[in-house]
């Protein structure tokens, strides 16, 4: 909308200085005035003030100066029109509320751009407020806007355009959720992320089982098909309630449930000595526990030993209340957004 308005406001300006340059030239040739006279002549004529001749004019004259009366009406009315809606605008309630998203997404760095706001949309955002992790959601229904406005960092439009998601930040987000119903635009998404920002790392959603392989080669990191998920997660339920019912836990909300975080190696060599999992103690001094330990080539080990060796660029799972993850962080000065 401000492009539009910018655009007309060009072409109003430019009319004008069109119009003066005619006059002038106008009664410079026609008339045989001095440049000065020929300006004089044409601003007391555009303007309509009524001032007197520089002195009489011929009929070549006289129509000359209809015909630039006539033009320069209609051409000064519509450009005070533009203007005038130029200026009322640009400091209306809506404009200043973009201008104001516009300068928190280019603010952002190494955050989040959620594409869509669904069922899967919400259930992320969601989870990345409780994580307090940066992000922004591309999402073009009005009414959904409106509705979390207050809450949530809206980028209006669509997010197969590459101008959204570049008005997003795509160039300095870390990560890209693509969570669109339509696996074909969902494909599109990530192809044009990957083009925008070769580092992103994209987590997109399927609805086919055939679609996972062409997301993937599309440039997705990893693709989640939510309804597999969710029919896994009921049988679960039913084979083994107690143990599903547990992993449910292990979520931030809340005072009293636990919470899974992972914590590069680099945290803790930085500040202790550490050349096993033994000499981190972190049960000893945070109460959390090491459940997980992934290698720098990405191999996963559940529940490792003691003795395991760290090895640098590697990272670990450790599992915890709020407030014992919350001390980890302190005592080791973690930052994980």
């Amino acid at each position: 909308m401000i492009k539009l308005f910018r655009s007309k406001l060009y072409v109003a300006l430019l009319l004008m200085i069109v119009v003066l340059f005619f006059g002038i030239l106008g009664y410079r040739y026609i008339e045989d005035y001095s440049w000065m006279d020929a300006l004089y002549m044409t601003i007391i004529t555009v303007t309509t003030v009524g001032f007197s001749e520089v002195r009489p004019m011929d009929i070549q004259g006289k129509m000359f100066t209809v015909v630039l009366i006539v033009t320069s009406v209609f051409i000064f009315g519509f450009a005070i029109s533009v203007i005038t809606e130029y200026l009322l605008n640009r400091n209306s309630p809506q404009i200043l509320k973009l201008k104001k998203v516009k300068n928190r997404i280019d603010k952002l760095s190494n955050h989040v751009v959620v594409c869509g706001f669904g069922r899967n949309g919400m259930q992320a955002v969601e989870r990345l407020k409780a994580y307090k992790k940066p992000f922004v959601v591309i999402e073009r229904d009005k009414e959904l806007l409106e509705k979390y406005d207050d809450e949530i960092l809206f980028m209006e439009g669509d997010a197969n355009e590459d101008e959204v998601l570049l008005a997003a930040g795509i160039e300095r987000a870390k990560y890209l959720i693509v969570t669109l119903p339509d696996d074909a635009a969902n494909l599109f998404v990530v192809l044009s992320a990957r083009q925008l920002n070769a580092n992103l790392f994209i987590i997109s959603r399927a609805s086919q089982v055939t679609s996972q392989h062409k997301l993937q080669l599309a440039g997705a990191n990893k693709v989640i098909m939510p309804d597999k998920i969710g029919g896994d997660h009921m049988a679960s339920l039913v084979v083994m309630p107690d143990l599903i019912t547990f992993m449910d836990k292990l979520s931030v909300e809340g005072e009293h449930t636990t919470n899974l975080e992972e914590v590069a190696i680099e945290d803790f060599s930085n500040q202790v000595d550490c050349n096993s999992l033994r000499d981190l103690d972190l049960r000893k001094k945070t109460g959390c526990t090491i459940i997980g330990y992934i290698a720098p080539d990405g191999e996963y080990i559940i529940n490792p030993e003691a003795d395991l060796q760290l090895q640098p660029k590697s990272k670990v799972i450790v599992l915890g209340r709020p407030e014992q993850i919350k001390k980890l962080n302190e005592m080791f000065h973690i930052d994980l957004s």
